[in-house]
C-alpha cells in the first residue's frame, strides 16, 4: 500500500509543477538556482534524488541562509526534466513564482 500513496503524492508534485511552468516563474539548473538565491528571488528549490552530493549540500546551505523551502524531489534528474515538459535532464528547479500553483503552500 505504501507504493501507491509514493505514486500519488509523485503524481501530484508533478502536476503541481507542470502548473508552475505555465503560470508562474522558474529556472532550471544549478547555476541559475545559485543566482536566484543570492538574489534572494527564489521561493522553493527542488533537488532530484541523484543530484551530486556536494552541489545538493551547497544548495540546502545557501537555501537555509536565505530563508528558502528546498524539497527533495523523489525522482531522477531526468524525471525532473520530463516533470518540467522539458525533453532534457534537469537537477536542481528553482521556483521564483508559483502562478496558479499551490506549490509553495502544500505539506506532503
Amino acid at each position: 500500500m505504501g507504493t501507491k500513496k509514493s505514486k500519488k503524492s509523485v503524481d501530484n508534485i508533478n502536476s503541481r509543477i507542470k502548473l508552475v511552468m505555465k503560470s508562474g516563474k522558474a529556472d532550471l539548473g544549478y547555476k541559475a538556482a545559485l543566482k536566484c538565491i543570492r538574489k534572494n528571488k527564489g521561493k522553493m528549490i527542488l533537488i532530484s534524488n541523484n543530484c551530486p552530493p556536494l552541489r545538493r549540500s551547497e544548495i540546502e546551505y545557501l537555501a537555509m541562509l536565505a530563508k528558502t523551502q528546498v524539497h527533495h524531489y523523489s525522482g531522477d534528474n531526468s524525471a525532473l526534466g520530463a516533470a518540467c515538459g522539458k525533453l532534457f535532464n534537469c537537477s536542481v528547479l528553482t521556483i521564483t513564482d508559483a502562478g496558479d500553483s499551490d506549490i509553495l503552500t502544500a505539506k506532503e
